[in-house]
């Protein structure tokens, strides 16, 4: 499936900035967007990103995607996540991982992320009549009884062909939220199948700092 390729080839370029070591500290998060940038583009021919590239550290991982917060430099103790959204020959791609850095005290939170996003996958599959309101109250249970809060205001969104953004009809329907009933199996408004990214993002108890991890369901 095109959808599953372009997932790989972001898989990838998660790697190479892995292999680049572009998340380190003593940058801004604003240098790691725009070099993410140009290897996408250099190294992978990528010229179209359906969502804003995203890089938060600290504090800056309690936001969501549609916020703006304030630019942070990466500090040596931190905790970063980034979301990449690319469009590989016209087929959408969403990958979200978090990092620690140093001595930050993050490590377990990065380590559950996985865990509650398979939990939470897992119950997808063994629910065939699930609509995406269910699917949110499941991942939020899933990250309480993990031992963290669920951050998100949605748990995940359709993806497709470029641009699923301009898919007719109610664009709540097209989320992993609250209130959206549509069992989430049911066709698109134009009658074709319906593809989902899975968005976990955990916070500390405390709120004093968040981590994020999203990929196809």
């Amino acid at each position: 499936m095109a959808l599953v390729e372009a997932e790989k080839r972001a898989e990838t370029l998660f790697d190479e900035i892995e292999k680049r070591n572009l998340v380190r500290p003593g940058r801004t998060e604003r240098e790691i967007e725009q070099e993410i940038y140009q290897i996408a583009l250099e190294q992978f021919g990528v010229e179209k990103h359906w969502h804003k590239r995203i890089v938060r550290a600290g504090a800056n991982t309690l936001t969501l995607a549609a916020d703006n917060p304030p630019i942070r430099d990466i500090a040596a103790d931190d905790i970063v996540y980034v979301d990449l959204g690319p469009v590989f020959e016209d087929w959408e791609a969403d990958l979200g991982r978090t990092y620690v850095l140093g001595d930050h005290p993050g490590g377990s939170l990065v380590e559950a992320l996985p865990v509650v996003f398979d939990r939470v996958q897992a119950h997808y599959h063994a629910s065939p009549e699930i609509t995406g309101e269910d699917l949110y109250a499941f991942a939020e249970k899933a990250s309480e009884e993990a031992g963290w809060r669920f951050g998100g205001v949605i748990a995940g969104h359709l993806v497709s062909e470029f641009a699923h953004a301009h898919i007719p009809g109610d664009k709540n329907l097209n989320r992993i939220m609250p209130g959206n009933d549509k069992r989430m199996r049911d066709p698109d408004e134009l009658g074709r199948e319906r593809h989902w990214i899975l968005e976990i993002h955990l916070v500390e108890p405390n709120s004093s700092y968040g981590g994020f991890y999203e990929r196809l369901l």
